[in-house]
């Protein structure tokens, strides 16, 4: 199996399509006003926002960056405002936290080989 894509839900898919693009991903739907898809820069993950009520308790989305630093400053000096700067996080993953204009609370980290295998990782003659 293959994660396609996420979809979140927001009422400006014009400020949506704005917020996405700065971060970096790459318009292939235009169907506004109601729908937006985007593909990731690296990999072949795909991402969308349906227009809708503000749903601002609950979606969170993860980008990961291998420049995170340099993505987080590129960001800042382009206006994209951050809850947080890039931290080290215990759970051996490197975040930094900022909402999208639905209220999405959006992570953009770097994790590495923790990723999918961190050092707590269930073994396969445990499950």
């Amino acid at each position: 199996m293959n994660l396609n894509q996420v979809t979140v839900t927001m009422p400006d898919l014009d400020e949506g399509w704005t917020f996405y693009c700065a971060l970096g991903l790459v318009p292939v739907v235009d169907a506004r006003p109601d729908y937006v898809r985007f593909v990731c820069p690296d990999g072949n993950s795909t991402f969308s926002l349906h227009k809708g009520g503000d749903v601002s308790a609950g979606t969170t989305v993860y980008f990961e960056w291998d420049d995170l630093d340099e993505k987080y400053h590129s960001l800042t000096a382009a206006g994209i405002a951050f809850s947080t700067p890039p931290q080290d996080q215990s759970w051996l993953w490197r975040e930094a936290e900022l909402f999208d204009p639905g209220g999405n609370r959006i992570l953009l980290y770097l994790a590495g080989s923790n990723r999918i295998n961190p050092p707590w990782r269930i073994q396969s003659d445990q499950i």
